[in-house]
């Protein structure tokens, strides 16, 4: 079984590099994608991205445990609604239930103005962060989450407020999964709190019957 690890649209893999060491300190291990390299050319869109996701989780052997955060998560559910079959269970952290466009469109003001050094240290270029958060703007992602039956955990951030009613509507959509806040952090779960994300990951995906023993 493979643990792989989707990272934000500010993010990078890195940004699961504290998350990934509390993983092996209790013998678990975790791949963490890096989602601006999978584009490989393509052009710098959601559909674009998603294909190369779809591209290489296919070519990964056996089932998946997939654990995206933000953007991570809507492509998680993407591919978890096209290859039910393939994933083993998910894990969703502060993705939002609806896109809320308004929000993009602040975000890509503010991708705007950054420095060209904090695109740099993302290891993806401005333009290429824009053309991303405009495209997830056509987005419905509630639009056949009733096809994902794999045990689900629902996570949020306790002190993010934005994204807690959006992560309570997923975990009434997501048949049978199960809602936790992590104390302790806001958005960016897997950055401000690794010690109990990676300890939720581990209860979570230590369990042979998942949900059943969560």
């Amino acid at each position: 079984m493979q643990n792989l690890l989707l990272h934000g649209l500010g993010q990078n893999a890195a940004s699961w590099e504290a998350v990934k060491s509390q993983l092996a300190s209790r013998q678990m291990e975790a791949e963490a994608l890096d989602l601006y390299g999978m584009l490989q050319g393509r052009k710098a869109e959601y559909g674009a991205l998603l294909e190369s996701l779809l591209d290489h989780c296919n070519g990964q052997d056996g089932k998946l445990n997939l654990c995206g955060l933000s953007l991570g998560g809507v492509l998680a559910l993407d591919y978890a609604k096209r290859f039910p079959e393939r994933v083993n269970s998910l894990v969703v952290i502060g993705a939002p239930y609806q896109i809320p466009k308004f929000l993009l469109q602040l975000q890509s003001m503010i991708f705007r103005v950054m420095p060209k050094s904090a695109f740099e240290e993302m290891g993806c270029g401005k333009k290429t962060l824009r053309s991303l958060a405009s495209s997830m703007g056509r987005l419905d992602i509630p639009e056949g989450l009733e096809k994902i039956h794999c045990p689900a955990l629902v996570l949020c951030g306790e002190k993010d407020s934005q994204n807690q009613e959006s992560a309570q509507r997923l975990h009434q959509q997501l048949k049978g999964s199960v809602l936790r806040l992590v104390s302790g952090a806001a958005h960016e779960v897997n950055v401000e709190n690794p010690q109990a994300l990676a300890q939720l990951l581990c209860e979570f995906w230590g369990r042979g019957n998942l949900l059943s023993a969560f």
